[in-house]
């Protein structure tokens, strides 16, 4: 059974950090594209970043470029997202997907598997 499993939502201030964890099992990670997703209250589901399974291959949304970055530890079969410098548009439930697309453009209907979300509530 698939199953992609987060940790490290909740409260952060902005200006603060937060870490988001993804664990995934039941599958490879061999070309497999994991990537993050968030979807802010009355608004789209957007992507956030995405890595290629070798860490060769990174996408982040321009709304995050400089302040997230995205690494994996295929020993670990995990998948972070290290989130800096937060703003309150950060707000967010964010969602850890994996898929077979391409990470170049981490494609939302490229992602098979999606994880339930975790919020992430940014104060001014």
């Amino acid at each position: 059974e698939v199953q992609l499993v987060e940790s490290g939502g909740g409260l952060g201030q902005a200006g603060g950090s937060l870490r988001l964890s993804c664990l995934a099992s039941g599958f490879t990670f061999a070309e497999t594209v994991i990537g993050w997703f968030r979807q802010a209250p009355g608004k789209e589901r957007e992507a956030v970043s995405c890595i290629s399974s070798n860490g060769g291959i990174t996408y982040y949304a321009d709304s995050v470029k400089g302040r997230f970055t995205i690494t994996g530890d295929n020993a670990k079969n995990t998948v972070y997202l290290q989130m800096n410098n937060l703003k309150p548009e950060d707000t967010a439930v964010y969602y850890c997907a994996a898929g077979r697309g391409n990470a170049h453009y981490c494609g939302y209907y490229d992602m098979d598997y999606w994880a339930k979300g975790t919020l992430v509530t940014v104060s001014s």
